[in-house]
This record gives C-alpha cells, sequence and structure tokens, in this order.
C-alpha cells in the first residue's frame, strides 16, 4: 500500500525540522503539565500483577539505556504497533500513536477485545515527528517508541518529559521483530513471564502452519506495495518475516539491493526480483492494482504473473492493516486468512485461484 512506505518517508524528511521546533517550545508544555489535568483518558494505565523482583529494570536501545524504577502507571507509545503488546498483557496505554485505518484510540479490531471497558486512549499523530507537547500534557512515567524511527534529538527531547526506549540498535528502523518488541514491552511494564508465553503462542501458531505446509518450505517469496512503482520489504521488515516464519525465504540478494532500510523502490533493471514462488502484493483497490501490474510488459512476462502465483491483500481492509500491524494480537487474524491464500499460490496449477480473504 503506498501510504505506508510514504508515511515513512515524509516522517524521515521532516523529522529532524519538527523535533527542533518542538523543542523550542518545550518546556512551556512541561510548566504546564505539572498543574494541567491531562488531555484524553483520565484513567491511569495500571500495570498490576508484575512479576516478583522485575524493578528496577534496564533496557538498551539505540541511543543507550533506560532504567525504569517502579511498574509505569501511565504510557504513551511513540512507536506505531507497542500497543498491542500493552493491550495483551493488560496495560492500557493513555496515549497511541496513529499508523493504519484510523480507528478509535488506535486500537484495532483484534485488539479491541483486550481493551475491555477502559477508556480509549488518546491518540497522536506523526506525520512531522513526535507530538512533544501533547505528549507531556499526557503526563507519562513511560513512553515506548520501539517500532519507530526515532532521531537521537526526539530521544532526548521525549526523555526530558518521561523515561524514554527508543527501537533498538540491532536492527534497521522500523526493524524490531514482534517477539522482541512483545518481551521487551513485557520488561518495561514488570510482566516478562507473561510475555514470553504470549510469545510461545504465537510462535506455536507458525509451528502448526509450518507443519500442515510443508511445501512451504524453501521457497521464495516477497512482500511488495505499488508505492511510486514497485516496492519491496527487506527481510528486516515485520511483514517479510511473516512469510520467513512460514518457512519461505527471500531472495538471496534482497537485502543488497535495497540496503539497510526496512524497504525501498527497484528500478525496471530489477523487476527480476519480483520473480519468486509467490508474491504478496499489498494495493489499494485490487482491480487497479492488478490493472496496473497487466500493463507491465516487464512484469507480466515475468513467471510470477504467468503461473499466477500471486497473492492481493487489499489494504483498506482489516486484513490489510493487520499485515503491516505486525504484533502479537494481529499475527493470529493475519495467519487465518495469509495461509490459504499462499497454499493456492504455490500449488505448482496456474488454474488454481488465489481468493481474496476479507
Amino acid at each position: 500500500m503506498a501510504r505506508y512506505p510514504l508515511l515513512s518517508a515524509v516522517r524521515g524528511r521532516v523529522r529532524i525540522a519538527g523535533a527542533l521546533v518542538s523543542a523550542l517550545v518545550l518546556a512551556g508544555a512541561l510548566t504546564a503539565c505539572g498543574s494541567a489535568t491531562p488531555s484524553g483518558t483520565g484513567s491511569p494505565s495500571a500495570a498490576g500483577g508484575t512479576d516478583p523482583g522485575a524493578f528496577p529494570v534496564t533496557i538498551e536501545h539505540k541511543y543507550g539505556s533506560t532504567t525504569i524504577e517502579k511498574a509505569p502507571q501511565r504510557i504513551v507509545t511513540v512507536g506505531l504497533t507497542e500497543q498491542d503488546a500493552l493491550l495483551a498483557l493488560g496495560v492500557v496505554p493513555v496515549g497511541t500513536t496513529d499508523w493504519l485505518g484510523n480507528f478509535p484510540g488506535a486500537i484495532a479490531p483484534w485488539a479491541k477485545p483486550k481493551l475491555g471497558n477502559a477508556p480509549l486512549p488518546t491518540v497522536l499523530k506523526d506525520t512531522d515527528g513526535p507530538q512533544f507537547e501533547k505528549i507531556a500534557a499526557l503526563k507519562p512515567d513511560l513512553i515506548i517508541g520501539l517500532y519507530s524511527a526515532l532521531t537521537q534529538e526526539q530521544y532526548a527531547t521525549l526523555s526530558k518529559i518521561a523515561p524514554t526506549i527508543a527501537q533498538p540498535k540491532q536492527y534497521n528502523d522500523y526493524g524490531i521483530p514482534w517477539q522482541e518488541e512483545t518481551r521487551t514491552v513485557g520488561k518495561a511494564v514488570g510482566k516478562a513471564k507473561e510475555a514470553d508465553a504470549l510469545v510461545q503462542g504465537v510462535e506455536d501458531e507458525f509451528t502448526k502452519a509450518k507443519a500442515a505446509h510443508p511445501e512451504f518450505a524453501g521457497k521464495t517469496a516477497l512482500m511488495a506495495t505499488q508505492y511510486e512503482g514497485y516496492f519491496v520489504y527487506g527481510s528486516e521488515d515485520p511483514r517479510t518475516r511473516i512469510l520467513t516464519s512460514l518457512g519461505f525465504k527471500t531472495p538471496p540478494n534482497l537485502d543488497q539491493i535495497i540496503g539497510d532500510k526496512f524497504g525501498a523502490n527497484i528500478s525496471a533493471e530489477r523487476t527480476d526480483l519480483l520473480d519468486v514462488d509467490a508474491l504478496v502484493w499489498i494495493v489499494d483497490s485490487l482491480p487497479e492494482g492488478q490493472a496496473t501490474l497487466a500493463k507491465d510488459k516487464l512484469y507480466s512476462g515475468l513467471n510470477v504473473a504467468k503461473q499466477k502465483r500471486e497473492v492481493f491483500i487489499e489494504d483498506p481492509s482489516t486484513y490489510g492493516s493487520a499485515t503491516s500491524f505486525v504484533s502479537v494480537l494481529s499475527l493470529p487474524y493475519t495467519l487465518e486468512r495469509i495461509v490459504p491464500q499462499l497454499t493456492a499460490a504455490v500449488d505448482g496449477n496456474p488454474a488454481t485461484e488465489v481468493k481474496p480473504a476479507a
């Protein structure tokens, strides 16, 4: 879907400028929030039932380390997917950052049952970097930005508001695996054991799917979208990890071509990269997406197109959002839909229809 890479590209161009401008007025916001009533929900996100000896805990990240002295009560997520890990652990954040689907509170349908009767979080925007003043007004005692591309400047500014956990240094920005995101969130709220159990539960679902579909093993697969031509996701992108966790492998030169990013556009000369055993397209519209591909002589001449080895996922659907919003709560929803599609795509029979999934 075009807006996934577009959102990140825009964020990257204006992030530093937004941080510098916001930092100039942050002092006023911090002073004001000392006595003002926080906007949005007034209910703290209590992390009750923590593991014995869970605090203090120190978490390493791209910009150093952050120590959390006690169970946080008011958490704001400036990353794009951490709210699912929090909700799965029984913790409701007071602030979330909007990304996909325009869901109330930035809580998607697959996660909403975990909200219970708690108030919806206040939704923040990140079109030009974190909204520092609004974050400060929520009086957080912990800020989480694991699935993010926070800059050093932004991290420093957020840390003046509350202890902040930035993205890990060992992965590309927006490259943290959902398992590590869940476990890191678990440590931050004192529920490491519960987080481990949640991760194991979803990994068991992948294991069952792989066992039921040995035909996936070793076949090449790729995720792509029609953003400014053809945009492919790299091996560290959570979307791609869905495929590799099912037994598929990525083209051997994928990361060499796109560089150390979560994804990139490929030139017409490298359309051959798309000629895999199963190609998952995230598109705005199924008819329009297919028509665009059919008009491309280079693409339509590839075996992946001629042999109908394509999987199409429409972005405006909840399924489309779940495919990109990779989390401990979204993955069971996604697996239920994508596994049958992949099965049809790799069965070796071009006549097999890869049916759309809602």
